[in-house]
């Protein structure tokens, strides 16, 4: 079992939105209920709240069903990392460019290279970016 691993903002969204769902997305919540802990940047609450109002606005979702994927989302056991915010000028500015991620995807991927953690993200450039840096994903 993984103990810990990172996960972004599409992972979240994966979890509250049956369309976005995958296989992996459906790993991760196994590994949380056997006790896996998810680790985040401090920008992911932003991102999940963010993308669960687009998916309302866009009558993907329901605002019953964004009330209760943001409640249950809240009971996750997650592990805040406010690191991101004194790196954004340096580390993850150039990590964002090195990569041709924007800043908001570097963070996870620094975040997985400073915790040697698996990456588990739906996004493309942000798994090659990964793969490149050796970051290990969740397959």
């Amino acid at each position: 079992m993984t103990r810990a691993f990172i996960a972004d903002a599409s992972v979240a969204i994966g979890w509250v939105h049956p369309g976005q769902a995958t296989t992996h997305t459906a790993a991760m919540l196994d590994a949380i209920v056997e006790g896996s802990i998810v680790e985040v940047p401090a920008l992911w609450p932003l991102e999940v709240a963010n993308a669960l109002i687009v998916l309302v606005r866009r009558r993907k979702l329901t605002e019953a069903e964004r009330h209760a994927g943001l409640g249950w989302l809240r009971g996750l056991p997650l592990r805040v990392d406010h690191e991101m915010a004194s790196l954004a000028f340096s580390g993850l500015s150039e990590l964002a460019s090195a990569h041709q991620l924007s800043v908001y995807d570097a963070a996870y991927l620094e975040l997985a290279q400073r915790r040697k953690l698996l990456l588990g993200c739906k996004d493309g450039p942000l798994r090659k970016a990964a793969k490149r840096s050796g970051v290990g994903l969740w397959e």
